[in-house]
């Protein structure tokens, strides 16, 4: 069968004496000539988003002008064919990924049986059997069954020990997840990264980043601030205890790629410029509004740098970007938007808006007279290197120290009064 060029009759090859291109529909899943190839982006290659002209239509299917309505009929047949096609690209992927992901815990159940099988006889006996059946498989199989790759599937099978037979069993990430989450040596860590990606549908890459910025001990310093703002300050509504959980401190902003010296625009800019990476460290339940809303207060117009809208606090969040160490004025700045938006962008079934500010530094000072009696208002540095996993650790570790020593007593009313 002839193969037509996608590039349909703009085909980039030079004209030979004697040759033609002849524009008809692509005959060959979209592909273009090896001379015009670059005329077309990879990408839409790679996805067959090649759309055929009127004139390739009519080139085979023989039409006269008046005949539009036939053109979009098989438009409309070709467009669904080609998401029948995608949707069963996508099935095979998923169930090819699983099927292996099975096959490497089905691995890694197999050695973990011989081994135990022969540990009577020597402790060298699990090496040597990786060793001799990583030579095996590779004669075998070829590339893959490396002692470090027989070694993951060894480990994979012991993290995902189930009783189940492997049949019974659902491994909803990639493979590629998997071997991430081995890196992370803490189980309670490990299970809410997994968790994580399973309920936010994070890619391998969002996962690393997650993981490699210290995400999960974020998360945990953030709950203890709620738990430990909950037993010290009975008084505060539950929404302030909830949105002081919801807000990581730190903010990583390693993404961004900012030179040493920039400016709040900058700033902004560069979070608007990468939003899926930003909205990844806020978390999935912020919904991006806009940036630089305006707002008039008596004669003045103010502006909002940020403007999201929190799902499970059911409020909208004010983001002030500071470049510099949070001050009083800045708090005072932030109330007056949060009380505007509260009168003025609220909706009535919302709850009343939370103001983050985001800045590089936080006199502890400052922010404790500055941020007293207003829950509402939250201040948290950002950083744009990725955090110490030692010193978030020990500061994990106080927190629980501090809450525990706070907790109120099975006799308070506070905690009876949340057991029911």
């Amino acid at each position: 069968m002839t193969k037509y060029c996608a590039n349909d009759q703009n085909c980039k090859r030079p004209k030979k004496a004697g040759h033609a291109w002849h524009p008809a529909i692509v005959r060959h899943q979209g592909a273009a000539c090896k001379y015009c190839r670059d005329a077309i982006p990879n990408a839409v290659l790679a996805k067959g988003a090649y759309e055929p002209t009127a004139t390739a239509i009519r080139e085979v299917l023989p039409l006269s002008d008046g005949h539009g309505d036939a053109i979009e009929d098989y438009t409309e047949v070709l467009d669904h064919i080609g998401r029948e096609i995608d949707s069963a690209r996508l099935a095979v992927a998923k169930t090819a990924n699983q099927v292996i992901t099975r096959a490497y815990w089905e691995i890694g159940r197999r050695i973990v049986e011989l081994e135990q099988r022969g540990k009577s006889r020597t402790e060298l006996y699990g090496e040597r059997i990786i060793d001799r059946l990583s030579v095996d498989l590779a004669r075998r199989y070829g590339r893959g069954f490396s002692r470090s790759n027989l070694y993951n599937f060894k480990a994979f099978y012991l993290m995902k020990n189930i009783v189940q037979t492997v049949s019974g069993q659902s491994f909803p990430l990639s493979w590629s997840h998997y071997i991430k989450l081995l890196s992370v040596k803490d189980t309670s860590a490990r299970v809410f990264y997994e968790e994580s990606a399973i309920r936010d549908g994070w890619t391998a890459r969002q996962l690393d980043r997650q993981v490699g910025s210290n995400f999960y001990e974020r998360a945990m310093l953030a709950k203890d601030r709620a738990t430990l703002m909950a037993n010290a300050k009975k008084s505060l509504p539950q929404e302030a205890i909830v949105a002081e959980a919801a807000i990581k401190d730190p903010v990583v902003l390693e993404f961004l790629g900012l030179k040493d010296e920039y400016s709040e625009s900058d700033l902004e800019a560069a979070l608007i410029g990468d939003l899926e990476a930003f909205l990844l460290e806020l978390g999935t339940d912020f919904a991006f509004i806009g940036r630089q809303r305006r707002l008039l207060v008596g004669t003045v117009w103010y502006r909002v740098d940020l403007l999201f809208f929190h799902r499970r606090l059911r409020c909208l969040v004010i983001i002030d970007l500071k470049i510099g160490e949070l001050t009083h004025a800045d708090v005072g700045q932030m109330n007056l938007y949060t009380n505007y938006a509260k009168k003025h962008w609220t909706n009535p079934d919302e709850n009343d808006p939370v103001g983050l500010i985001l800045c590089a530094g936080r006199n502890a000072a400052v922010a404790e007279y500055a941020l007293e009696n207003l829950p509402h208002i939250k201040a948290a540095e950002y950083i744009r290197q990725l955090p110490d996993k030692k010193m978030l650790e020990e500061k994990l570790a106080s927190s629980r120290l501090l809450n525990e020593a706070l907790k109120p007593s099975s006799s308070s009313g506070f905690e009876a009064e949340g057991e029911e």
